[in-house]
């Protein structure tokens, strides 16, 4: 997770994992917010309301910088810190991990606790489909049919996204570019244009 862009994920996945009669089952979702993941910790309880814990952790934030951990009754630092470990190592962001345990009866140790916590989030991260989302800046063009077309090409071929078209008497693109290729883009559009074009630039978003 860096300035141009971050990773994260579609949708959830889950995963379970059986170490000396203990059920691990872990959950991984999209929580794009503290009171997602929260929600989603909550959904777990209530799905799993005869286990005795639910432990979790979360990354939010484009940069990742809001991390928080819960091992919920087990040893300090046996369940959430291992299951953060496991998010973070796969680099991604606005995602809570819950793996909820039904105790087994045998005691696994402090080790064996780590391993099995990170063990089934790992499991539950492997399948979860991700996507990446990267800084742009969008801008935004009015042309005429054969310019427009003719910005439509060029920006392609630039590796620019066409975010989106108003086809009608004249066409407005919505370029999403780049921060570092934004004045590339405008040259662009003062070329393609005979400096006609007044691109309108806006603040840069994740797309």
């Amino acid at each position: 997770m860096d300035d141009e862009g971050y990773e994260e994920p579609v949708g959830e996945n889950t995963a379970e994992i059986a170490i000396k009669r203990s059920r691990f089952i872990a959950r991984v979702a999209h929580a794009a917010t503290e009171d997602r993941a929260r929600a989603i910790v909550e959904e777990q309880r209530t799905t799993h309301p005869k286990a005795r814990h639910h432990c979790t952790a979360f990354v939010l934030g484009p940069d990742g910088r809001t991390q928080r951990f819960s091992d919920d009754g087990e040893p300090a630092g046996t369940a959430g810190a291992p299951i953060l470990e496991v998010v973070t190592g796969h680099g991604l962001t606005n995602v809570v991990a819950v793996v909820t345990r039904y105790f087994g009866g045998t005691k696994l140790g402090a080790g064996g606790l780590v391993r099995a916590y990170g063990a089934a989030a790992s499991e539950a991260l492997a399948e979860l489909d991700t996507v990446r989302r990267h800084l742009v800046v969008p801008i935004t063009a009015e042309l005429d049919y054969a310019r427009a077309a003719h910005a439509q090409r060029l920006a392609e071929q630039s590796g620019w996204t066409v975010a989106d078209s108003d086809w009608a008497e004249t066409v407005t693109h919505r370029f999403a570019v780049p921060a570092a290729e934004v004045d590339a883009c405008l040259a662009m559009l003062a070329d393609v244009s005979a400096g006609e074009c007044e691109p309108e630039v806006g603040e840069a978003e994740y797309l």
